[in-house]
């Protein structure tokens, strides 16, 4: 089977003509019928070339269901009055909320139906859930389209009738400690004209008539267009946290949490190029910063010096070049700290306790299972509690979760995420593997495979994402094992860009040096066959968003190192969304990519930008996602790269693309929808490395 060239059939013939533009730009006009037109004629070609997977798309589903527990139970929270949980059943897609009075368990009642919520719509995600400090009152957001505009709703619990209080908010919730009887007060984030949270509100609610409540009050406004404002509260309770935040530069106010009325406090004015975090114990601020250098510093400061011209922080843990710090979460008793180790690329968490003039009196670094491994503190709502949970996961074994005594060192399982199957976590294996880049940076690749069949060449799944200094650390995945069941080996590219190795491999794969990320994706593509792992015949790659942007990269500059890819709600149009500072997202992404009205910026994201550098030559399989209501990669970023590719195809391997015209950027809501939308790739996968079992072409 061949993937038809060219226009999909059933355009009409003078957009025909006028798509000869080689970049594509009508198909930006959302309202002409035409694009639509385009878009579904894209979506019947895909579905016609895939109908002969269909079989192989449904066995993959059904196989994920038999693997994986779907009716699932939470984790239980005691909070200072209730208890809380929530249930999926078997066939549910979202889950239903439940409580007990402390200590009475046999009182149980389901106080938030999601499922009830998300059948009135065809899409539905929840923003966040707040409870109020007396744990009576219920605020959520939730959106109903994809495009991340949330609505504000609020009810009485258990039973109170929903009422709606605002739309075209920002998703995130934060009650203050003031609530009375009568009275309480939410904050909540609203967006400028390009969808960027750019203040903070207080809204002052009536619990008597929750309908009729006083109008929100702005808090703080964030001018900036490169700064997103947020929202938070520390553990102890005292204070809010109104973070604003570039992607490289922070600054942030604190508001007194029982006293929401008075003016923010800023705890250290913005400074280009550092970055910071706050949290509190009573009698202190502790400060995570990369001021005095790239790996963070911790430091504290007397909470009596807030206020005054000069603050005096004290230094805790200095600048290390071993390590980076990650997060700080304070309790009552000490802190818990995230660092990542840089040899090993790998997080780990450690225990300090403090005497009255902090004085370190315990260092304990917490064990892990396995390496490399995740390890992270899951929400410990209580700041006095001596028990935390931990959550642990690798490529190898499903998530567990753990509670930890810090007073005797007991450790408990308290679940384990069960798999189903023939095929059982401790038939795999995982590997690091070390690849060296272009300028000789030794650059970590993770591998999984069946155990059995780690002493041969693979074809392989090759991921990556490689920006914003997010780290891929170690994560189970059931869907996953169907593509190594059938023999595949599934691999991960930590390239610069990312945070695996510390803030200086963020910093090394942006801006001026994002060439970094695309050397290193190729450098682990190279290392996987040197070193016997991949086939080299039968290496696929996967990018997702930011992602999207380093394979398509990728493949414009070496197409015949992979046999195909898949590209998922793909960043493609790099110079030209840049370009325009009224979209979604873009004045706060000058700092990551740069801003393009400087011509040597502009020359350099041209010579790397996806859709800039399409070619007529033989381009792998191709399987490309969108969204249409996506307000982070516009829908139209997808489709003129697949127009551009299947117009410059050299060669027989198929152009495909699908756009989802009821999903945003996180794809579709619902679980059952989710997994299938995998199994269809995945079959696009199998496919492409010779693994399915139907009678098809193998890709070129």
């Amino acid at each position: 089977m061949k993937a038809q060239q060219g226009i999909p059939s059933g355009l009409p013939a003078a957009r025909y003509y006028r798509a000869n533009d080689p970049q594509w730009h009508w198909l930006e006009e959302r309202d002409d019928p035409q694009v639509s037109a385009f878009l579904e004629a894209a979506n019947q070609q895909q579905a016609d070339w895939f109908a002969p997977l269909a079989p192989l798309e449904e066995a993959l589903y059904q196989s994920h269901l038999a693997r994986r527990e779907l009716a699932v139970t939470s984790l239980k929270t005691t909070l200072d009055h209730f208890t809380f949980w929530n249930e999926t059943g078997a066939e549910d897609d979202y889950p239903c909320w439940w409580r007990h009075p402390n200590h009475q368990p046999e009182q149980h009642e389901c106080f938030f139906d999601v499922r009830a919520r998300a059948a009135k719509h065809d899409f539905y995600d929840m923003g966040d859930m707040a409870l109020s400090p007396d744990e009576h009152w219920l605020a959520w957001t939730e959106d109903t389209q994809g495009d991340e505009r949330f609505t504000l709703w609020l009810k009485a619990l258990p039973s109170g009738s929903p009422v709606q209080l605002l739309s075209d908010i920002g998703a995130g919730l934060c009650w203050a400690e003031d609530q009375t009887a009568t009275t309480a007060t939410l904050l909540f984030t609203r967006f400028d004209d390009t969808q960027r949270p750019d203040s903070v509100w207080r809204f002052s609610l009536s619990l008597k008539e929750p309908g009729v409540s006083k109008e929100p009050v702005l808090v703080l406004r964030e001018d900036d267009p490169e700064f997103w404002l947020g929202i938070g509260k520390t553990r102890s309770r005292s204070w809010l946290l109104l973070e604003s935040g570039s992607k490289d530069t922070s600054e942030i106010h604190l508001l007194p949490a029982h006293s929401p009325d008075s003016a923010p406090q800023c705890i250290q004015q913005r400074q280009p190029g550092v970055e910071y975090s706050i949290d509190h114990r009573p009698g202190s601020f502790y400060r995570l910063h990369n001021q005095a250098g790239a790996h963070f510093q911790l430091d504290f400061l007397p909470e009596s010096q807030l206020g005054q011209p000069q603050l005096n922080w004290q230094t805790l843990i200095a600048h290390r070049e071993e390590a980076t710090l990650e997060g700080v979460d304070a309790f009552s008793w000490g802190l818990m700290l995230a660092e990542r180790d840089h040899a090993q690329a790998q997080v780990r968490l450690r225990r300090l306790l403090f005497d009255a003039q902090h004085s370190c009196t315990l260092d304990e670094t917490l064990a892990l299972p396995e390496q490399p491994c995740s390890q992270m503190l899951e929400d410990a709502p209580h700041f006095d509690t001596q028990v935390v949970r931990l959550r642990e996961e690798s490529f190898t074994q499903p998530p567990s979760w753990f509670s930890l005594d810090l007073t005797s060192g007991e450790r408990t399982l308290l679940k384990r995420v069960p798999v189903y199957g023939n095929l059982q976590p401790e038939q795999l294996v995982s590997r690091r593997l070390w690849a060296t880049s272009s300028d000789g940076e030794q650059v970590p690749v993770s591998v999984v495979m069946r155990a059995e069949l780690a002493d041969q060449p693979l074809p392989t799944l090759l991921y990556g994402y490689g920006a914003y200094g997010e780290a891929l650390d170690p994560w189970f995945s059931i869907a996953r094992l169907e593509l190594l069941e059938r023999g595949a080996a599934f691999a991960v590219a930590h390239v610069r860009g990312g945070g695996e190795r510390g803030e200086p491999w963020y910093l090394n794969g942006k801006m001026a040096h994002k060439e970094n990320s695309f050397d290193d994706f190729l450098a682990a593509r190279e290392a996987l066959v040197e070193q016997g792992v991949s086939d080299s015949q039968r290496i696929a790659a996967y990018g997702a968003s930011a992602g999207g942007l380093l394979v398509g990269t990728c493949i414009n500059r070496a197409p015949e190192k992979f046999c195909a890819a898949l590209l998922d709600v793909p960043f493609l149009d790099v110079l030209r969304t840049m370009q325009n500072p009224e979209l979604p997202l873009t004045t706060a992404e000058y700092s990551e990519w740069g801003n393009p009205e400087e011509p040597e910026v502009a020359e350099r994201i041209a010579a790397y930008s996806p859709i800039d550098n399409i070619k007529a030559q033989s381009y792998p399989a191709l399987w490309i996602e969108g969204s249409w209501f996506d307000t982070r990669v516009s829908y139209w970023e997808p489709a003129k790269f697949y127009a551009q590719v299947a117009q410059q195809q050299q060669g027989s391997a198929p152009i495909l693309m699908r756009t989802d015209m009821s999903s945003g950027h996180g794809g579709a809501s619902g679980r059952f929808k989710a997994w299938r939308d995998t199994a269809r790739q995945d079959a696009f996968i199998l496919w492409a490395l010779g693994l399915n079992s139907q009678t098809l072409p193998t890709p070129e």
